[in-house]
This record gives C-alpha cells, structure tokens and sequence, in this order.
C-alpha cells in the first residue's frame, strides 16, 4: 500500500477568490513578498503584538496600506474569530491561495494559533471562517479538488513517521504550507476587517459555531448515526487514512472507554495525512465534536491531550481547527448533522451536504462524527 506522507500538497489550479495576482482595479497594488517563513511574534501577557514585526510577515501599518487599492468584500464571520478580529491592526500571512478559499495565519493568540479561512460562498463553512459576500457570485461550483486534494491511503512506516514528528519545524512547515510563488504574503486583521490578496474584507455579520443540541434520546442518536453511515457508506469521497490501522483503533478503544488507549492513538493521528489539514486531524475533529451529545468527559480528555502541543506537531490550520472541535465548535455543516441528530430537521440531506461541501475532509469529518457517536451509545446506560 502507499505510504501515507505528512504534509505534502499538490499543485493547485488557480483560483476562483481574488489574488494579488488578480487585481480588483487598474490601480497599482503592493508588490512587496517575502520567503516563506513561519512567524514567531512576541505578544505581552495581555495577548496583544508588541508593534515588532514577525518573520516572514510584513510590519503593523498604522493606517491602510497606502499604494494598495483593496476591493471592499462584505464577509459574514465566525464568532470564534470575534475576539482576533476586535482586536486592533496587526500583521499576518497568506499560507495559501486555493481556488475557493485562502488561509491566513496570524500566529498565536492567548496561546493559540490562529489562521482564518477566507472562503467562497458554496464551499465547506469552517469554524475559523469568513463567507465573503463577493458580488456576482451567487455561490460558486468549487472545482474537483479544491478544498482539500485526493489523499492517498495506505499504511505509514511508523518509525519515520515518529521521526517526522520531532525534526525541524521550519522543515516541517515549508512543505505543508507551501504557496503558490510569485503571490503576496502580506495579511491583516483588526478593527473589524481582514486586508490580504487586493481585498478588505469587513464583517457585517457573525455566524454562531457551536451547535445548540439539547439533550439527546438514546433512539435519536442511534437513528441519525445509522442515517450518517448510509449516506457516507455510498460517499465517492474517502478519509485519506481509510484502510489505516489507527483510526479504527482508536474507535474501538473510545467505544471500550479505555481512555489511556485512546488517548496514546489519537496523539499519534495528529498530523498523520498529507495538506494543510492532515487526515488524521479531521477525524479526530468529527470526534471531538460527536462527544458532546454524550460522552463529554471523553471528548474533553481527548481534546487537551491532541491541544497540548497541537502547533509543533501539525500545521497551523489543522491546529486551529483541533482547539476549535475541542472548544465544541464546529463547521456550518457538521452542526447541520448534529441538530438533525436532535430532530430538528431531517439527517440525510444534512449528511450528503457535509460529504459534498467538505469531499474528502467533509468524510473525515463524518467518520469522527459516526466513531464519536458510536462511543457515546456504547458507553451510554440504557
């Protein structure tokens, strides 16, 4: 079988959101990059920049950036970013440019890192995501591959696979977060606005990530599950680890409540899979956030253990995206599935739209939805 890599990205087409290289008007436009560094900016105790420039990113501007001509893009954002985006101007970078969505990385805050998602209407809505409102676009077909590329499946050479863990985060980092060359890698976000890639995205709503549930009956839960896995049973889309020995472990081990087992699995998922957001973070994300129905203090143990060192062992989005399924926050379309589990509307077109808008992610996601699900009914009383 082919061995699963960590962080590879394939080439990419270009993209259907604005670019430095797709300028919005004839005006010039900021031309400055940098290389492709990982940034490690100082913050005082209080979480704010301390005015110094990080590496590989461009310094704080005091006003707007004078020889841009950024297009004014209305974008709807998610509440988990409302804390960063209150905050005033600071600097960030572009990690990458997709055809329907580009990731900005601003660092850490409060010891987090925090990347946004600036996404396309029609594509997967992120729990770090701003849904640009972009005129003549009424929600975009996403082209095949655009959200996360095929990934292969097969079974990891464990030995390199730990060694990958603890060798050089710089080198590390290049190869995920790899861009395409030539574009611009300058960001900003505060006062209410992300500026990146010729456009000020300002924020005229907020969209709420965490799911409201309610209590669960044992029948509900047992019926949406069985409702999930048909619909991801005939899904084109696979997990990239499907196949893999991990994940099924680590399913039967949270079923099993052996949570020193599980724990020692999932930390070794972390990571594991190829992109910007590896495989064997997705799953455990759609775990995470299948716990809350019942299983909480497993969700919650799981949770701080794949945190803990979450942005030296995978890359800065999938890391943002585990303290956020750690938080109970989810993806527009994961919380679509778990509100059907609650009877609010019906699951299996809830399911098809996760598997659609996500592809292989969007299966990842519905894995750890049915293994969380599934531990919660084993471990439940009847």
């Amino acid at each position: 079988m082919e061995r699963v890599t960590r962080g590879k990205i394939p080439g990419r087409t270009a993209p259907i959101l604005p670019s430095a290289d797709q300028p919005s008007n004839s005006r010039p436009r900021n031309s400055e990059s940098s290389p492709g560094q990982h940034s490690t900016g100082q913050r005082t105790a209080g979480g704010r920049a301390t005015g110094r420039a990080r590496a590989g990113a461009p310094a704080t501007p005091q006003a707007l950036p004078s020889r841009a001509a950024p297009r004014a893009v209305p974008g709807v954002a998610s509440l988990a970013l409302h804390r960063l985006l209150r905050e005033p101007l600071q600097a960030g970078r572009v990690i990458a440019v997709l055809p329907d969505v580009i990731y900005l990385d601003f660092g850490e805050y409060g010891g987090e890192p925090q990347v946004i998602a600036l996404t396309a209407p029609g594509v997967i809505c992120l729990p770090n995501a701003i849904t640009l409102k972009l005129s003549g676009q009424d929600g975009p077909a996403p082209p095949a591959g655009a959200q996360e590329p095929a990934r292969p499946a097969g079974r990891e050479d464990r030995t390199a696979g730990r060694e990958d863990r603890t060798a050089g985060r710089e080198d590390r980092t290049a190869g995920r977060e790899d861009r395409t060359a030539g574009r611009e890698d300058g960001a900003w976000v505060g006062n209410g606005r992300v500026l990146a890639c010729g456009m000020d995205v300002q924020v005229r709503r907020w969209w709420d990530p965490s799911p409201v549930v309610g209590p669960l009956s044992r029948g509900r839960l047992e019926h949406g599950v069985a409702s999930l896995a048909r619909v991801y049973s005939a899904n084109e889309y696979r997990p990239g680890l499907d196949g893999h020995d991990a994940p099924t472990a680590l399913a039967a081990r949270c079923a099993a409540g052996d949570l020193a087992s599980a724990v020692e699995i999932a930390e070794s998922l972390v990571g594991l899979g190829p992109g910007l957001t590896p495989s064997g973070d997705s799953m455990i994300s759609g775990l995470l956030l299948a716990g809350g129905t019942k299983a909480v203090w497993l969700a919650d143990w799981l949770g701080a253990a794949v945190t803990c060192y979450a942005a030296q062992r995978t890359t800065a989005l999938a890391a943002t995206l585990l303290h956020c399924a750690a938080r109970g926050q989810a993806a527009e379309e994961v919380s679509a599935v778990l509100r059907a589990f609650a009877g609010q509307k019906p699951v299996e077109p809830a399911a098809r739209r996760l598997l659609t808008a996500g592809r292989a992610a969007g299966a990842e996601l519905a894995w750890g939805l049915i293994a969380g699900c599934g531990a919660a009914l084993a471990l439940s009383v009847p």
